[in-house]
């Protein structure tokens, strides 16, 4: 596969999950599941990139290594401000990472913490490690926030108990010694094990008066497009447990495939490729950001890799959330931050008929906005790339948006051959595209409908429009690249 050109990727070996997300001292740190040795899960550990503007991103050296004891799974940093865990160095407060210690031989999984001194660069690991340990073989992903409400002022960790499908809630003083606070699920789905939760706040409709929370769990497999995905959950959260606002439908045990009852679940994206997603620290309620690991377990141990820098796997944009009120139902509204671009082709107020296709070109990392409308009975087909080299087709038709990555999957993985499908507001399409060497993510219905899927390189620039079965009426086609990927 292609190198992407403006998501993050480490320059070499193997990446999963985003750990650690914060922002501190005017940069926003990344850090992320690391195998320092190859391209192949393993040996976890955590990598290190910074960023000024959550686009170009500067590599660090690894920043939490592996043991001959313990691998370093998924966990989060925090700002230790008021220096509660007495970790601090000088008088200056550290940084606090909690992360899972993954023991090597045997399975155990407990919670371990290190501090650093220097802005996150550095760390060095607690001598009273673990510092959380309930005996459990899947006790991991550790998100950790500051809690200041009616219950009282502390830390409070969300993890999960991933094979018996449940987040467990702790709180502590000094983010050395926690205490259980309560439990929430299995809910809502019947597949594979939770990982990597989040629980934040976010004001309805903009509405300070009106705050809600949402708790972010990922699975691995029972993802709605299938293999990993992300599902949220909005409720309520009183410092002790995580209440949600409305029941969930049931998902049947031993189902093959997403059911209505699956898709009825609220989603972070509806494609295969957006896993694993948390959210940084550091920032302000209102300014909640998002990443995730872009790839799908079904296949990513599989993806090829370039012979001269061996890599595997990169990351999604940066994604603002806000939380909206949409067709009577609250949902996550997600903004991408990608780099500034330029205009390099716009088209309105045309029509496109059958046979007659509208052409034009997108560079190799591009935003495409769309807006169409269809007649009753039409589809629109956005082909990527030249026919029969088609990276992926993209379909409108009746209120849904298909992505269809089957027509250039050969010489990928099998499992990576799939079709996409996304429910849209009206019939036509009102959305905004981010192309990359790989890649494409939608956002559509400003921002409350997303799929995200890694797809095979583009072997050019070309785009095609088509109009089947009636015609196409294109109030908007604007195509953006950064300035040097001009045509």
């Amino acid at each position: 596969m292609t190198r992407p050109l403006i998501h993050f990727s480490s320059a070499r070996n193997w990446l999963n999950d985003p750990n650690g997300l914060i922002f501190h001292d005017g940069r926003y740190h990344l850090y992320f599941q690391y195998n320092p040795h190859g391209v192949d899960h393993g040996f976890m550990s955590w990598g290190h990139a910074s960023s000024a503007d959550l686009v170009t991103w500067q590599e660090h050296p690894v920043a939490l290594r592996y043991t001959d004891e313990h691998e370093i799974f998924s966990g989060s940093v925090v700002f230790d401000e008021r220096d509660t865990s007495g970790l601090g160095i000088g008088g200056t407060a550290p940084l606090v990472a909690v992360f899972t210690l993954a023991a090597r031989s045997g399975a155990h999984q407990s919670q371990g913490i290190a501090s650093s001194a220097d802005g996150g660069l550095s760390w060095s690991m607690h001598s009273g490690n673990p510092v959380l340990d309930r005996g459990s073989a899947d006790f991991r992903d550790p998100k950790v926030f500051r809690y200041s409400g009616p219950a009282g002022d502390y830390w409070v960790m969300v993890a999960v108990e991933a094979v018996q499908r449940k987040v467990v809630l702790y709180r502590s003083d000094d983010l050395r010694h926690w205490e259980l606070l309560s439990e929430y699920g299995p809910r809502g789905t019947a597949f594979g094990v939770w990982e990597c939760p989040d629980l934040f706040p976010l004001a309805l409709d903009g509405d300070p008066d009106d705050v809600r929370w949402v708790l972010i769990v990922s699975m691995n497999p029972g993802g709605v497009a299938g293999g990993s995905g992300t599902m949220y959950v909005v409720g309520s959260f009183d410092g002790v447990r995580f209440v949600p606002a409305a029941p969930a439908p049931e998902v049947e045990p031993g189902a093959k495939t997403p059911d209505d009852a699956l898709a009825a679940l609220d989603w972070i994206d509806h494609g295969r490729d957006c896993y694993a997603g948390v959210t940084f620290s550091g920032l302000g309620d209102e300014d909640r950001i998002l990443i995730a690991w872009m790839s799908n377990w079904e296949y990513a141990g599989e993806m090829p890799t370039d012979a001269i820098e061996p890599q595997r796997g990169s990351m999604t944009l940066a994604r603002r959330l806000s939380l909206v009120t949409e067709r009577g139902r609250i949902r996550l509204r997600q903004e991408p931050i990608g780099p500034a671009v330029v205009p390099v082709a716009a088209i309105a107020d045309v029509e496109v008929r059958p046979g007659e296709p509208l052409t034009f070109e997108a560079p190799p990392a591009s935003r495409i906005r769309l807006r169409l409308r269809l007649d009753d009975g039409a589809s629109a087909e956005l082909r990527l790339g030249d026919a029969p080299a088609l990276a992926a087709v993209l379909r409108v038709r009746d209120g849904e948006l298909t992505l269809d990555r089957r027509v250039g999957a050969e010489g990928l993985p099998e499992a990576f051959g799939s079709l996409e499908r996304l429910e849209l507001r009206a019939d036509g399409l009102d959305a905004v595209l981010w192309l990359d060497e790989g890649s494409i993510e939608v956002f559509a219905d400003d921002g409350t409908a997303v799929l995200t899927d890694r797809i095979p390189a583009r072997r050019s620039d070309r785009v095609e429009l088509h109009a089947v079965g009636g015609r196409v009426r294109i109030d908007e086609v604007t195509v953006e690249a950064e300035e040097e990927d001009r045509a």
